[in-house]
């Protein structure tokens, strides 16, 4: 075997073989909020998924905005529960500093969001960022007074430079539609309130599918961000998406949006087991040389 055979071979195996520096959408779970009832996943089971798929680093979001679902039933002390699951993805987080990131999360349209936001903003291990839920929590950007009461949001997000990954879809349960207008408004309505922080659209602007009503919503940004709308500057987009969902039409799809979005802005995320993460992205019809990039890419927040 010639050098030069063994060194395109060896290079062609670390092509194959290369993972994603960092999962930029993973949760933790206890029974105490997650469905289903008595799943657990706690710090040291995801370090070890982590490990086993040769990932560095991950930004926990909590879900602590599943208690403050609308659409379930209601919750007693809801708030106080709410601050009890924030803080203890918090400290499950605290027990890897240097590998995970906690990120609070809330019901953006509940009468205590803002106390919350700023709560965890004084926290060092939380003060990084935040996620919002849309569907669970029925945030519905056809209705001006909601849109209003996110624009308010954002704002203490921005003031206290605190990173959003946003899950935008809309509440498929309570069929709120989803698709180029309502994307539209968070473009035009709730990013110039957050002009100095990341905003990660979770899931390719999905639910974790993708439908005509996602592309339509994605193709609104990406429209957006080719014609340099300035307040797209800051927008990311993470790969939570199941492109087997719906067939190889839809990875192809999924392929050329982030082609239209740029690379740079796509970052590697599962909110699954980080293999099966691996093994949906891998699916997508990209180039290896695409691959590598997204696999590099990092988030602002997980750099701190």
């Amino acid at each position: 075997m010639t050098v030069r055979l063994a060194l395109t071979l060896l290079a062609a195996s670390f092509v194959s073989h290369a993972q994603p520096i960092a999962d930029h959408h993973q949760h933790f779970l206890r029974a105490a909020a997650a469905p289903p009832a008595g799943a657990v996943l706690e710090a040291k089971d995801l370090i070890a998924r982590m490990d086993a798929s040769g990932i560095r680093r991950a930004v926990v979001l909590s879900i602590a905005y599943q208690l403050a679902n609308p659409n379930r039933p209601p919750v007693e002390n809801e708030y106080e529960k709410v601050k009890a699951e924030n803080d203890w993805t918090r400290d499950q987080a605290a027990l890897y500093p240097k590998r995970l990131k906690a990120f609070c999360g809330v019901n953006p349209l509940k009468d205590y969001a803002i106390a919350e936001i700023n709560r965890c903003a004084a926290d060092p291990r939380t003060k990084d960022g935040l996620k919002f839920h849309f569907g669970n929590s029925d945030v519905d950007l056809d209705k001006p007074e909601t849109v209003e009461k996110m624009q308010a949001i954002f704002r203490e997000a921005n003031k206290n430079r605190m990173a959003i990954v946003a899950h935008i879809h809309s509440t498929i349960s309570q069929k709120r539609p989803w698709g180029a207008k309502q994307a539209k408004v968070f473009i035009e309505k709730l990013l110039p309130e957050a002009p100095h922080i990341t905003v990660q659209i979770a899931h390719m602007a999905g639910a974790g599918n993708y439908d005509a009503g996602v592309d339509a919503a994605l193709r609104t940004f990406a429209d957006a961000i080719t014609t340099h709308d300035h307040r797209t500057r800051r927008v990311i987009f993470d790969l939570s998406v199941s492109p087997e969902l719906d067939g190889k039409s839809v990875a192809d799809q999924i392929a050329l949006r982030i082609r239209q979005i740029g690379l740079d802005r796509i970052y590697f995320a599962s909110d699954a087991p980080p293999a099966e993460g691996i093994k949906q992205f891998r699916k997508l019809p990209l180039t290896d040389k695409e691959f590598r990039k997204i696999e590099h890419n990092v988030a602002p927040y997980l750099k701190r």
